[in-house]
């Protein structure tokens, strides 16, 4: 009985310290943001690239309230593979920013989702990688809000240490099937 309660009183103590509140948006992240976006493509110009960014920060915001995000990562992946939280996986974050982004119908920009490691259960991860409308896939830019916990991760594909990264077009499909329902 000891043991149950300290398992309990332990998960309590995880649960609640490592809670995880949105990060307030800089300024100067989102004109970060907005200048590699601005870079994509010479038609693009800096006030749709700043919208483009503002709107990636909102949403980054928003979806770390509606998954009740804790850090690490590791720590919300377990909670939602035990039932404790509904959302919060990596896929997660990229079909709802891929479907949000979508909805907004930017001219210039296009969105793919995108994954590393696909099928390895411990190592896969997803991410919305943005291009330049026409432009290819590996001359975009991933955006990560999964990967530091809320806190937006941004970089070029080619740039991206961690991940190599490829397009999941059967994602595409699939959330857009959900998004008609």
């Amino acid at each position: 009985m000891f043991r149950d309660f300290f398992k309990l009183l332990l998960l309590s103590f995880l649960l609640t310290s490592c809670s995880v509140k949105p990060v307030p948006v800089k300024d100067s992240e989102v004109e970060r943001l907005a200048v590699l976006l601005e870079g994509l493509d010479e038609s693009i110009d800096l006030q749709t690239a700043k919208q483009v960014s503002q709107d990636l920060f909102l949403q980054t915001a928003r979806l770390t309230k509606e998954f009740e995000l804790v850090s690490p990562p590791w720590l919300h992946n377990t909670l939602v593979n035990a039932g404790m939280r509904d959302k919060g996986l990596c896929y997660h974050w990229s079909d709802a920013l891929y479907l949000a982004m979508k909805e907004k119908a930017y001219d210039d920009f296009a969105f793919h989702p995108a994954g590393a490691h696909i099928g390895e259960f411990w190592r896969e991860h997803n991410v919305l990688v943005i291009t330049a409308k026409g432009k290819p896939f590996d001359s975009g830019i991933v955006v990560d809000p999964w990967r530091d916990s809320g806190r937006l991760y941004f970089a070029r594909v080619k740039e991206d240490r961690e991940y190599s990264w490829v397009e999941r077009k059967d994602r595409c499909v699939a959330d857009e099937k959900k998004e008609k329902k």
